[in-house]
């Protein structure tokens, strides 16, 4: 490795969500082109009851530390320089609309003023998405920061060989946690409107059996898919990526679907409109407008043409902007400017 390469310490919480992945993914890229890149992980109660813990000891040999926004600043060394990550656009007002009295406590009170303390110390600032800055500097603080998208592995997430055959139904996917943000309440008057010829695989799991009652015969529960793995295998078993989502702060599955060839039916708005281009890659909906998503739905089935088109454009967009390559390139540059800026240099 070269000596004046960067090194990166990750003290990070696991959550269980996509954070993890982007953590793990960024560490893997890292270790693969010699930069020396750790990982200390603490348990999730780190994030509510910090003082319960103790303070982790950076490596003699980091360089820099990078942090997701939300670790509390108690984690963070003072002897290093810092690069912090957002992930979310969690104080968006129109995410208020998901949250129920306690959440919204939790997010105002507890993890907003961390947040607000982690970007005034850090050397650089990185948004996964514009929704996601513009949001930062709405609601926290207008801080000089980067929007990175979080790359994804093009070549694991590759178009499959399926052929969707004669009389075979259209296979929808969604991959996702069953919440209302993600938009699952609308997935069954979607696919009750479609009917026969649509059927849909979802990642339902126990969150969903409440709302299985409801559902017509077309919705069928893959459960929790665990791992890259079965992610892939779901999505070269589709045809298209239904995501309703309402609100995210990156729709790293919708750019994993377009690695993998599948259009988008997705809706308008958060950071969405900046992975699907509406036409080209996909198409996106009013939001909550289920007329909307059915008629889209069933014009790209029945147009093997304009499908064809979608699917070879999302695959080669998910390849130029959003590669896992380019997003360690940047910061790869990133780590450099913050170590520099540390010395007095820039």
């Amino acid at each position: 490795m070269n000596s004046a390469a960067p090194a990166i310490w990750f003290p990070t919480v696991r959550t269980g969500t996509g954070t993890d992945v982007f953590t793990q993914r960024l560490v893997a890229d890292l270790c693969k082109r010699g930069v020396r890149a750790e990982i200390t992980w603490l348990p999730l109660r780190a994030e509510y009851a910090p003082w319960a813990l103790p303070i982790p000891r950076p490596p003699a040999w980091a360089t820099v530390a990078h942090v997701n926004t939300w670790l509390h600043t108690r984690f963070i060394p003072r002897s290093l320089p810092l690069v912090a990550t957002i992930h979310h656009a969690v104080h968006h007002p129109d995410a208020s609309a998901y949250k129920g009295p306690l959440r919204a406590a939790y997010h105002r009170w507890w993890i907003a003023p961390n947040e607000r303390r982690v970007l005034r110390q850090a050397q650089g600032v990185v948004a996964v998405s514009q929704f996601v800055a513009d949001s930062t500097r709405h609601s926290l603080l207008d801080v000089p920061m980067q929007v990175i998208y979080n790359g994804v592995d093009t070549e694991r997430f590759r178009p499959g060989t399926r052929q969707r055959q004669s009389g075979e139904p259209f296979k929808l996917l969604f991959v996702g946690s069953w919440m209302a943000r993600k938009g699952v309440d609308l997935l069954a008057p979607i696919l009750r409107q479609l009917g026969e010829g649509y059927v849909l695989h979802y990642t339902g799991g126990p969150a969903a059996e409440k709302d299985k009652a409801q559902m017509p015969p077309n919705m069928i529960d893959m459960g929790r898919l665990q791992g890259d793995a079965a992610v892939v295998a779901a999505m070269q078993n589709a045809d298209a990526l239904l995501f309703p989502s309402r609100s995210e702060g990156h729709p790293l599955v919708a750019i994993e679907a377009m690695a993998c060839g599948l259009p988008i039916i997705g809706m308008h708005g958060s950071s969405v409109s900046e992975a699907v281009t509406d036409g080209q890659t996909g198409l996106l909906c009013p939001q909550n407008d289920v007329a909307a998503f059915v008629t889209a739905t069933r014009s790209l089935a029945a147009d093997h043409i304009r499908y064809a088109s979608l699917a070879q454009a999302a695959r080669v967009q998910a390849v130029e902007r959003f590669s896992e390559t380019a997003m360690t390139n940047a910061y790869l540059h990133l780590y450099q400017c913050a170590t520099a800026d540390a010395k007095g240099t820039l």
